[in-house]
């Protein structure tokens, strides 16, 4: 039979345990020897995450595979061919269809048939798993660690990673060096270009040697990037938000502000001509590469604004453009989508005043029981001590006994508190969350590019743009949302809410929301809020 291998490796953290290539092919080679009647039509490598769709080596295996190149595919583990639905379902398919007639695998046995394919999918599931696992625990870390004022990724140049203490010290070779680059700039006598010079060439700057790389000059594109960011002033921003950072900072706030207004920036860490509602998080569905915008100018005069993979020199992607009106259209659809008719959203509320008051009624009836339960702990400790005190136990047994009555008061005591504290704070969040979804349209098409980009960061995630199509992952409070919208969805809605109350990423959603409700004059500003 005549096979296809398909080897791969990513950089990325999900694969730090898996083999290199060259072991990969190695095993398989080994491998081989049990399959005598094998033809190898092509080797494919490939470096790049399967857990998202989208790569081009494995694409186009895939094509010929189709064309009836190929019999089959060889790979080290089904994790190597796909981590991700849509690549596992095509393989299951070509598999269903003959166009793959068989797969081997150096580490797992499979047969063409149905059971073979019903655990060639449970592979492929667990291994989608995994990565959305690893991802989601590496977001926890990391916004842990943000919050604490620690910085989760590589230390810019003039601050190093200490592995022991796991945080960002002062790299004393460096540190001085870049202090006196920003030294220069606050001057106003030096442009970017000449500090450059001046710090590569005469004294002696270099990136941190590592095993791979390092120990070369920075490029004149680090120096800009070095003076427009505010780690160096110890502030920490992370997806939009700001953060007080724990490390020794090597200028003052007012430092750094005066140094964006030399170079033009003030408050920005770029300049940007113009501005593009939807730039920054969408990516390309075929290269994996982020889309950007551009505005072109007919012979008319009129202007149109296209969006397009940032791959456009060799390797040129061949995505095509797609122009800002049908981009916006396809947005408007899916925010039509989550639309919930005033029916089920007036039956909706009233689901969730009821449960609340049951909610309330339940509450207040354990924390009846509770204060009970304490009174009788109380009164058994004064029947203690006067047991003790007629002489009808002895010490150690009093001892034991009101040590055990004490530490059950207290554990009492603290869940009566806790209970009086708690809040049920489900009601209003989910009350804005159903009226956004009936407003998002008008907001959409009445609002300016930032409200338009506020809107489609609220309801979606995983933005891929392929073929002209705009591909978005509903969040998880909008997902069981749909045009066939019915009373289990709802439900399912309002069991999200439930569950995701103290969820950071469901409270940036409320608040996103509650921005927009601000900005169109539905809600009054907070104290914080400007």
């Amino acid at each position: 039979m005549r096979y296809f291998i398909y080897c791969r490796k990513s950089s990325e953290a999900e694969d730090k345990q898996v083999l290199s290539i060259e072991s990969q092919l190695r095993e398989l080679e080994t491998y081989r020897k049990h399959l005598p009647d094998a033809e190898i039509v092509a080797v494919y490598e490939e470096s790049m995450s399967a857990k998202a769709p989208g790569r081009p080596v494995f694409n186009d295996m895939l094509k010929r595979l189709e064309r009836g190149e190929a019999d089959g595919i060889i790979a080290w583990h089904p994790d190597r061919l796909a981590r991700n639905s849509i690549d596992g379902g095509r393989i299951i398919y070509l598999l269903d269809r003959q166009a793959a007639k068989t797969l081997q695998f150096a580490t797992f046995t499979f047969e063409n048939n149905p059971q073979g394919k019903f655990m060639l999918s449970i592979i492929f599931g667990y291994s989608k798993y995994y990565v959305d696992s690893l991802s989601e625990n590496v977001k926890r870390g990391n916004r842990t660690k943000i919050e604490r004022g620690e910085w989760p990724n590589k230390a810019p140049i003039g601050y190093r990673n200490d592995r022991e203490t796991r945080s960002i010290t002062v790299d004393p070779e460096r540190y001085p060096i870049v202090r006196h680059m920003w030294d220069l700039m606050l001057s106003g006598a030096y442009p970017p270009r000449r500090i450059w010079e001046l710090a590569t060439t005469e004294w002696g700057l270099r990136t941190v040697q590592t095993k791979r790389q390092g120990g070369r000059p920075i490029t004149l594109s680090t120096t800009y990037s070095l003076f427009t960011n505010p780690f160096y002033a110890g502030v920490l921003v992370w997806n939009g938000d700001t953060y007080p950072g724990k490390h020794r900072p090597m200028i003052t706030l007012d430092e750094f502000d005066r140094v964006q207004a030399l170079l033009g920036r003030p408050g920005k860490a770029q300049a940007q001509k113009r501005t593009f509602a939807f730039t920054g998080f969408i990516r390309c569905g075929a290269c994996g590469l982020a889309v950007t915008a551009e505005v072109k100018t007919k012979r008319s005069g009129r202007q149109y604004t296209y969006y397009h993979c940032t791959r456009r020199l060799t390797p040129r992607c061949s995505e095509p453009s797609i122009e800002v009106h049908d981009l916006e259209s396809q947005i408007l659809g899916f925010l039509d989508g989550i639309r919930i008719p005033p029916p089920m959203h007036k039956w909706a509320i009233s689901r969730l005043r009821a449960t609340r008051q049951d909610r309330i009624a339940a509450k207040e009836a354990q924390t009846r029981l509770l204060e009970h339960q304490l009174a009788d702990t109380e009164r058994s400790l004064k029947e203690l001590t006067d047991l003790r005190i007629r002489g009808l136990i002895d010490d150690a047994e009093f001892a034991e006994k009101r040590s055990e009555l004490k530490q059950a008061a207290l554990r009492l005591r603290a869940t009566i508190q806790d209970q009086n504290e708690q809040q049920d704070v489900r009601f209003e969040p989910a009350d804005s969350l159903f009226s956004f979804t009936n407003r998002a349209v008008s907001w959409f098409e009445r609002g300016d590019l930032e409200t338009k980009r506020l809107i489609l960061n609220t309801v979606g995630s995983n933005f891929l743009l392929r073929d002209k199509i705009l591909s978005i992952e509903a969040a998880k409070p909008f997902v069981h949302i749909s045009k066939n919208v019915n009373r289990p969805n709802l439900l399912a809605v309002i069991e999200d809410i439930r569950t995701m109350q103290h969820d950071l990423e469901f409270e940036k959603t409320i608040d996103r929301i509650h921005r927009l409700e601000v900005k169109f004059g539905l809600r009054e500003p907070d104290a914080n809020e400007t």
